[in-house]
């Protein structure tokens, strides 16, 4: 873990991104005023810190400096002895090359995520992540004024995880991450609840309109997703061993590309929890199926 120096460190975050992500680099995260950080995340969504210099109990502190921490998975064992860390390991032949938001398939998802670098490959292995409020303000008015009224099913109980390399090894970690199902409801345009900016809350656990068929819901949710994924609103990361990414799990979408064959992959992923989703008339998500993650996250004031 490392040492807190004793005077603090302002440091500018260098902007990496036209619309998201910034870097900081030659500088312990746990020296930086957490003021500071929370001003950067606002402007720039995503925080990449360059050789971090953490470990697990580093990155555990790093995050809890943000509000209460979730549990590592509603579904998915954590780092043994570690639970609340997840681990991210690519070689497995489950990767997540979809475009989400962490958790979204629960009432209250994490506020805040981090991942940090343990092996990288040696090429590829990267991690995208997508702007969803310039994405938002990207929609032409009327698409905006549409989206503005939907509501989306998010649900866990679907092939999240490409299996790349293993069948008999996906099919057991999808079994394993739709052990418990989750259906919940979330407006397609959340309003964040510090910067009053709007994104749109989709990703790839959106699998249905509230009121519309499966088949228009596909279909119009394939429209909005285009519009977080353009190439604009997304930074690439390019990982190196020791390096500590911090994004807005709120107002984000990620992904990881599956393009390093089978090289190591190993992240370590802690999140911060989060409040229930607003709309824009301030009516809060709310569960289809399912409890309320309790045992995942605890319980925050709307």
């Amino acid at each position: 873990m490392s040492q807190t120096i004793s005077e603090p460190v302002h440091r500018t975050a260098r902007r990496i991104g036209g619309r998201i992500g910034a870097e900081f680099t030659g500088v312990d995260p746990l020296a930086l005023p957490t003021e500071e950080i929370i001003v950067a995340l606002r402007r720039h969504k995503a925080l990449v810190f360059r050789d971090a210099g953490l470990d697990d109990d580093g990155q555990l502190a790093f995050a809890a400096r943000f509000g209460k921490l979730t549990r590592a998975h509603p579904t998915v064992p954590s780092v043994d002895g570690r639970p609340d860390i997840l681990p991210v390991k690519g070689e497995e032949g489950i990767r997540s090359n979809t475009w989400h938001t962490d958790v979204s398939f629960v009432r209250t998802p994490p506020k805040l995520s981090t991942l940090r670098a343990l092996v990288v490959p040696a090429y590829g292995g990267e991690t995208l992540i997508a702007n969803a409020a310039t994405a938002y303000r990207d929609l032409p008015r009327p698409l905006r004024e549409f989206a503005d009224g939907l509501w989306a099913v998010h649900t866990n109980d679907y092939d999240y995880a490409v299996p790349s390399v293993n069948a008999e090894k996906a099919a057991e970690y999808r079994r394993v991450f739709a052990s418990r199902r989750y259906r919940t409801a979330h407006p397609v345009v959340r309003v964040h609840p510090e910067t009053g900016e709007r994104g749109l809350f989709i990703g790839g656990f959106a699998q249905k309109l509230i009121g519309l068929s499966g088949t228009e819901s596909r279909d119009i949710l394939r429209i909005f997703q285009s519009y977080v994924t353009r190439p604009e609103n997304i930074v690439r990361v390019r990982w190196r061993p020791g390096d500590l990414v911090l994004f807005d799990n709120r107002i984000t979408q990620h992904y990881a590309p599956d393009d390093y064959g089978d090289q190591p992959r190993v992240l370590h992923r802690v999140t911060v929890a989060g409040n229930a989703p607003a709309g824009v008339t301030g009516d809060r998500s709310y569960i289809i199926e399912g409890d309320s993650a309790a045992h995942y996250t605890p319980a925050l004031a709307a």
